[in-house]
Protein backbone atom coordinates (compact mmCIF):
# COMPACT_ATOMS: atom_id res chain seq x y z
CA UNK A 1 0.00 0.00 0.00
CA UNK A 2 3.09 2.17 1.07
CA UNK A 3 4.90 1.97 -2.05
CA UNK A 4 1.52 2.57 -4.30
CA UNK A 5 1.16 5.84 -2.36
CA UNK A 6 4.76 6.83 -3.01
CA UNK A 7 4.58 5.82 -6.83
CA UNK A 8 1.31 7.57 -7.33
CA UNK A 9 2.75 10.99 -5.67
CA UNK A 10 5.69 10.77 -7.54
CA UNK A 11 3.25 10.78 -10.27
CA UNK A 12 1.43 13.69 -9.44
CA UNK A 13 4.38 15.72 -9.32
CA UNK A 14 6.21 14.82 -12.77
CA UNK A 15 3.32 13.95 -14.90
CA UNK A 16 3.79 17.11 -17.28
CA UNK A 17 7.10 15.80 -18.03
CA UNK A 18 5.67 12.53 -19.48
CA UNK A 19 1.89 13.73 -20.98
CA UNK A 20 1.28 16.92 -22.58
CA UNK A 21 -1.07 18.41 -19.89
CA UNK A 22 -4.89 19.93 -21.31
CA UNK A 23 -5.04 23.50 -22.06
CA UNK A 24 -7.77 23.80 -19.60
CA UNK A 25 -5.99 21.91 -17.07
CA UNK A 26 -4.22 24.40 -14.83
CA UNK A 27 -2.37 23.79 -11.16
CA UNK A 28 -5.11 25.47 -9.36
CA UNK A 29 -7.75 23.25 -11.49
CA UNK A 30 -5.98 19.47 -11.07
CA UNK A 31 -5.29 20.14 -7.05
CA UNK A 32 -8.83 19.60 -5.91
CA UNK A 33 -8.05 15.39 -7.49
CA UNK A 34 -4.95 15.57 -5.97
CA UNK A 35 -6.09 16.23 -2.91
CA UNK A 36 -9.19 13.92 -3.32
CA UNK A 37 -7.01 10.77 -4.34
CA UNK A 38 -4.90 11.65 -1.40
CA UNK A 39 -7.06 11.18 1.34
CA UNK A 40 -8.26 8.23 0.55
CA UNK A 41 -5.13 7.02 0.42
CA UNK A 42 -3.91 8.03 3.65
CA UNK A 43 -6.85 6.24 5.07
CA UNK A 44 -6.57 3.50 3.38
CA UNK A 45 -2.67 3.58 4.91
CA UNK A 46 -3.65 3.44 8.13
CA UNK A 47 -6.73 0.47 7.86
CA UNK A 48 -3.80 -1.33 6.07
CA UNK A 49 -1.60 -1.04 9.31
CA UNK A 50 -3.95 -1.56 11.94
CA UNK A 51 -5.20 -4.72 10.36
CA UNK A 52 -1.52 -5.96 10.18
CA UNK A 53 -1.39 -5.39 13.92
CA UNK A 54 1.78 -2.79 13.05
CA UNK A 55 0.10 0.05 14.77
CA UNK A 56 -2.14 0.81 17.74
CA UNK A 57 -4.19 3.59 19.65
CA UNK A 58 -1.10 4.59 21.01
CA UNK A 59 0.95 5.08 18.26
CA UNK A 60 -1.98 6.94 16.68
CA UNK A 61 -1.76 9.19 19.46
CA UNK A 62 2.18 9.79 19.16
CA UNK A 63 1.14 10.54 15.71
CA UNK A 64 -1.10 13.54 16.51
CA UNK A 65 1.18 14.51 18.81
CA UNK A 66 3.90 14.34 16.76
CA UNK A 67 1.85 16.40 14.03
CA UNK A 68 1.05 18.67 16.52
CA UNK A 69 4.25 19.87 17.49
CA UNK A 70 5.25 19.99 13.64
CA UNK A 71 2.78 22.37 13.35
CA UNK A 72 3.43 24.49 16.24
CA UNK A 73 6.80 24.43 15.02
CA UNK A 74 6.51 25.27 11.26
CA UNK A 75 5.47 29.44 12.00
CA UNK A 76 8.58 29.53 14.39
CA UNK A 77 10.71 30.53 11.03
CA UNK A 78 7.48 31.83 8.84
CA UNK A 79 9.36 30.47 5.86
CA UNK A 80 11.85 33.43 6.15
CA UNK A 81 14.82 32.92 4.02
CA UNK A 82 13.86 29.17 4.15
CA UNK A 83 14.01 29.06 7.99
CA UNK A 84 11.89 26.04 8.62
CA UNK A 85 12.30 23.97 11.52
CA UNK A 86 8.81 21.25 10.42
CA UNK A 87 11.26 18.97 9.01
CA UNK A 88 12.96 17.98 12.27
CA UNK A 89 9.77 16.18 14.18
CA UNK A 90 9.25 14.80 10.30
CA UNK A 91 12.68 13.42 10.01
CA UNK A 92 13.21 12.11 13.93
CA UNK A 93 9.77 10.72 13.69
CA UNK A 94 10.09 9.01 10.41
CA UNK A 95 13.62 7.58 11.87
CA UNK A 96 12.45 6.02 15.02
CA UNK A 97 8.82 4.74 14.18
CA UNK A 98 9.57 3.61 10.14
CA UNK A 99 8.35 4.75 6.69
CA UNK A 100 5.09 4.50 7.39
CA UNK A 101 4.48 6.61 10.11
CA UNK A 102 7.16 9.31 8.16
CA UNK A 103 4.62 8.81 5.69
CA UNK A 104 1.56 9.58 7.48
CA UNK A 105 3.36 12.27 9.49
CA UNK A 106 4.26 14.29 6.40
CA UNK A 107 0.32 14.63 5.81
CA UNK A 108 -0.89 14.89 8.97
CA UNK A 109 1.64 17.36 10.01
CA UNK A 110 1.86 20.20 7.02
CA UNK A 111 -2.56 19.53 7.00
CA UNK A 112 -2.79 20.89 11.00
CA UNK A 113 0.10 23.77 9.80
CA UNK A 114 -2.35 24.59 6.57
CA UNK A 115 -5.49 24.96 8.66
CA UNK A 116 -3.64 26.75 12.09
CA UNK A 117 -2.21 29.76 9.67
CA UNK A 118 -4.72 29.67 6.86
CA UNK A 119 -2.01 28.04 4.34
CA UNK A 120 -4.49 26.37 2.61
CA UNK A 121 -4.79 26.36 -1.25
CA UNK A 122 -3.82 24.65 -4.76
CA UNK A 123 -0.17 24.26 -3.54
CA UNK A 124 -1.04 22.26 -0.03
CA UNK A 125 -1.84 18.66 -1.35
CA UNK A 126 1.84 18.76 -3.10
CA UNK A 127 3.07 20.25 0.05
CA UNK A 128 1.41 17.42 2.01
CA UNK A 129 2.87 14.98 -0.48
CA UNK A 130 6.41 16.06 -0.46
CA UNK A 131 6.33 16.52 3.44
CA UNK A 132 4.83 12.69 3.44
CA UNK A 133 8.16 11.76 0.84
CA UNK A 134 10.47 13.39 3.65
CA UNK A 135 9.51 11.10 6.92
CA UNK A 136 9.28 7.98 4.49
CA UNK A 137 13.21 8.58 3.22
CA UNK A 138 14.07 9.42 7.11
CA UNK A 139 12.50 6.07 7.60
CA UNK A 140 14.20 3.75 4.94
CA UNK A 141 17.63 5.13 6.71
CA UNK A 142 20.32 2.66 7.47
CA UNK A 143 21.16 1.81 10.96
CA UNK A 144 23.44 3.76 13.08
CA UNK A 145 24.35 5.11 16.56
CA UNK A 146 25.44 7.97 18.49
CA UNK A 147 26.60 10.82 15.98
CA UNK A 148 27.19 8.79 13.47
CA UNK A 149 23.32 8.58 13.16
CA UNK A 150 23.36 12.32 13.77
CA UNK A 151 25.93 12.61 10.61
CA UNK A 152 23.43 10.22 8.83
CA UNK A 153 20.31 12.48 9.29
CA UNK A 154 22.45 16.06 9.08
CA UNK A 155 23.06 14.37 5.46
CA UNK A 156 19.91 13.46 4.56
CA UNK A 157 18.35 16.74 6.13
CA UNK A 158 20.76 18.40 3.77
CA UNK A 159 19.03 16.30 0.29
CA UNK A 160 15.15 16.86 2.28
CA UNK A 161 15.78 20.15 2.23
CA UNK A 162 16.39 20.70 -1.49
CA UNK A 163 14.03 17.44 -2.20
CA UNK A 164 11.06 19.12 -0.71
CA UNK A 165 11.38 22.43 -2.41
CA UNK A 166 12.47 20.84 -5.88
CA UNK A 167 9.31 18.58 -5.62
CA UNK A 168 6.23 21.65 -4.62
CA UNK A 169 8.42 24.29 -7.53
CA UNK A 170 7.89 21.18 -10.11
CA UNK A 171 4.12 21.11 -9.23
CA UNK A 172 2.83 24.76 -10.18
CA UNK A 173 6.35 25.35 -12.52
CA UNK A 174 4.26 24.13 -15.92
CA UNK A 175 1.31 26.20 -15.40
CA UNK A 176 2.06 29.32 -13.28
CA UNK A 177 5.45 30.84 -15.25
CA UNK A 178 4.35 31.96 -18.49
CA UNK A 179 5.85 31.79 -21.84
CA UNK A 180 8.83 32.50 -23.82
CA UNK A 181 11.43 32.43 -21.03
CA UNK A 182 14.28 30.54 -20.99
CA UNK A 183 12.74 28.91 -17.62
CA UNK A 184 9.45 28.45 -19.26
CA UNK A 185 7.75 24.60 -19.16
CA UNK A 186 7.22 23.89 -23.48
CA UNK A 187 4.34 21.78 -23.55
CA UNK A 188 5.20 17.95 -25.37
CA UNK A 189 8.98 18.69 -25.89
CA UNK A 190 11.77 16.22 -24.66
CA UNK A 191 11.85 15.59 -20.69
CA UNK A 192 15.76 16.33 -20.65
CA UNK A 193 14.60 19.84 -22.20
CA UNK A 194 11.91 20.66 -20.16
CA UNK A 195 14.17 19.03 -17.12
CA UNK A 196 17.09 21.91 -17.93
CA UNK A 197 14.19 24.51 -18.03
CA UNK A 198 13.25 23.59 -14.54
CA UNK A 199 17.18 23.45 -13.17
CA UNK A 200 16.87 27.05 -14.74
CA UNK A 201 13.85 27.96 -12.86
CA UNK A 202 14.62 26.32 -9.77
CA UNK A 203 18.12 27.81 -9.57
CA UNK A 204 16.88 31.49 -10.40
CA UNK A 205 14.08 31.36 -7.75
CA UNK A 206 14.35 29.11 -5.28
CA UNK A 207 17.40 27.88 -4.16
CA UNK A 208 18.04 30.75 -0.94
CA UNK A 209 15.24 29.10 0.40
CA UNK A 210 16.14 25.37 0.07
CA UNK A 211 19.51 26.06 1.27
CA UNK A 212 17.90 28.08 4.32
CA UNK A 213 15.56 25.22 4.61
CA UNK A 214 18.48 22.85 4.64
CA UNK A 215 20.72 24.94 6.96
CA UNK A 216 18.19 24.97 9.85
CA UNK A 217 17.55 21.28 10.19
CA UNK A 218 21.16 20.13 10.19
CA UNK A 219 21.60 22.61 12.94
CA UNK A 220 18.86 21.74 14.83
CA UNK A 221 19.17 17.91 14.63
CA UNK A 222 23.13 18.87 15.54
CA UNK A 223 22.08 20.75 18.75
CA UNK A 224 19.02 19.07 20.01
CA UNK A 225 18.79 15.41 17.73
CA UNK A 226 20.04 13.09 20.12
CA UNK A 227 18.35 13.89 23.13
CA UNK A 228 15.15 14.38 21.11
CA UNK A 229 15.38 10.86 19.71
CA UNK A 230 16.11 9.15 23.14
CA UNK A 231 12.50 10.92 24.23
CA UNK A 232 10.89 9.29 20.95
CA UNK A 233 12.56 6.23 21.31
CA UNK A 234 11.22 5.87 24.83
CA UNK A 235 7.62 6.79 24.04
CA UNK A 236 8.12 4.32 20.96
CA UNK A 237 8.80 1.27 23.41
CA UNK A 238 4.82 1.93 24.95
CA UNK A 239 2.92 1.64 21.71
CA UNK A 240 3.70 -0.38 18.40
CA UNK A 241 4.33 1.17 14.80
CA UNK A 242 6.15 -1.13 12.33
CA UNK A 243 9.69 -1.81 14.05
CA UNK A 244 11.06 0.95 16.14
CA UNK A 245 14.62 2.31 14.74
CA UNK A 246 16.93 1.75 17.90
CA UNK A 247 20.96 2.87 17.20
CA UNK A 248 22.77 -0.47 16.72
CA UNK A 249 24.69 -1.90 19.33
CA UNK A 250 27.39 -4.19 20.03
CA UNK A 251 25.92 -7.68 21.25
CA UNK A 252 28.20 -9.87 22.57
CA UNK A 253 29.13 -14.11 22.27
CA UNK A 254 28.67 -16.32 24.84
Amino acid sequence: MLSLAALAGALAFCWPLIVVPSASLDGNTQSPFVFAALLPVLLGIVVSELSRGTIDVKSLAMLGVLSALGALARPLGAGTAGIEFVFVPLILGGRVFGPTFGFLLGSTTLFTSALLTGGVGPWLPYQLLAASFVGLGAGLLPRAKGWVEIAVLSCYAAVAGFAYGILVDLSFWPFNLGLGTEASYVAGAPILENLHRFAVFNLATSMGWNLGRAVTTIVTLVLIGRPLLRILRRAARRGSFEEVRRPVTATSTP
